[in-house]
């Protein structure tokens, strides 16, 4: 079968052949409908040099869902032709942490699959005709009416927006601001997330007209330019107050000190993205009681709910497709820029 495989840092991914997997005792087999191209790909292909606890070779996409294939012995929970995602992050399965659905914080990572990896992270993902997943866990039923190649940016890009929104739900009261920094394959959905489950205003925050009218298009009630007026922009917009929350898609330090800035005293300023930004902290460095978190990734629970938002039509993501044959130049647009929304590759 054809798959994308980084085969060594800092190179360019290559279509290769490979062998088709097969099961072993508890494992499956999905044939796969969509793999969503994410931004972190980018990051392995470029800038990674070592220093992880896994390494290539191995076939890249972390965000897979598709058809049941095949089983192992044992698995009892999905059988041939079902329709199904990958929930992404591969712990032990057996820490309290990977109990909970909370495979991204797993508490013992020697006894996983690979240590703090997955499928397109360390071990072969789904930008080929076939995953191998290793336990049936880590699959999640797809409603009837949501396709695989719809689904499967949703496991990363839909994911980790909706586990950050979701953690500051508290705050995100009838009278409170949210701002969205950054409106790409995550930002977008985030503008969605926060729409669909509260009643908070939300203010998305962008250089690109592109995405400014993207986000206008899913929902948020503000779009203002990244500029050195943006805090000032935002200040006005709340009465002089900030946000209640501030949701960094990018990463920078230019976009870190802007969540920082806009945040109300009492309010939360998440670090989503990995641009590598870094700010210091001191007691005065943002406005009082302001909690400075970062998320990565999300749990299987939180998939769930998310699933049911899709399948009701709430939210969606922008895709554009590609064929596992233009999987490279897919992975070229998204560095580009070129690319609205999240890269989908259909095989």
């Amino acid at each position: 079968m054809k798959a994308l495989r980084l085969l060594e840092w800092k190179s360019e991914p290559e279509l290769v052949e490979v062998p088709k997997p097969t099961p072993g005792p508890g494992q499956v087999v999905v044939r796969i409908g969509g793999a969503g191209a994410c931004h972190s790909d980018l990051h392995l292909m470029h800038d990674f040099g070592g220093g992880l606890p896994w390494g290539p070779p191995f076939t890249l996409g972390h965000e897979n869902a598709g058809w049941v294939d095949s089983v192992g012995t044992g698995v009892t929970t999905v059988a041939e032709g079902d329709a199904v995602a990958v929930y992404g992050a591969w712990g032990c399965g057996r820490c309290s942490r990977c109990l909970a659905g909370v495979e991204t914080y797993c508490e013992n990572p020697a006894a996983a699959p690979v240590p703090g990896g997955g499928g397109g992270l360390g071990l072969d993902g789904g930008m080929a005709e076939y995953l191998l997943v290793p336990a049936e866990r880590l699959l999640v039923p797809l409603p009837a009416n949501l396709d695989p190649a719809v689904a499967a940016p949703l496991t990363d890009a839909g994911l980790t927006p909706y586990h950050a929104v979701r953690r500051s739900w508290a705050k995100m009261t009838p009278e409170a601001t949210v701002v969205v920094i950054g409106v790409g394959g995550l930002g977008h959905m985030a503008v969605q997330i926060v729409k669909a489950t509260t009643a908070a205003r939300v203010v998305a925050v962008d250089p690109r007209p592109e995405a400014r009218e993207l986000a206008t298009a899913h929902g948020a009630d503000h779009v203002l330019d990244s500029t050195g007026e943006t805090v000032a922009a935002v200040k006005d917009l709340t009465g002089g107050r900030g946000a209640e929350v501030t949701l960094d898609f990018v990463g920078s330090e230019a976009t870190i000190d802007l969540a920082r800035a806009a945040a109300r005293p009492l309010g939360d300023a998440t670090i989503v993205g990995i641009a590598g930004g870094s700010v210091p902290l001191s007691f005065f460095s943002q406005p009082y009681e302001v909690s400075i978190q970062t998320t990565y990734w999300g749990t299987r629970p939180e998939l769930v709910e998310l699933f049911d938002l899709a399948a009701r039509g709430v939210v969606t993501a922008e895709t554009t497709t590609y064929s596992l044959d233009d999987a490279v130049r897919a992975y070229e647009d998204l560095a580009a820029g070129a690319i609205k929304g999240r890269a989908v590759i259909v095989p």
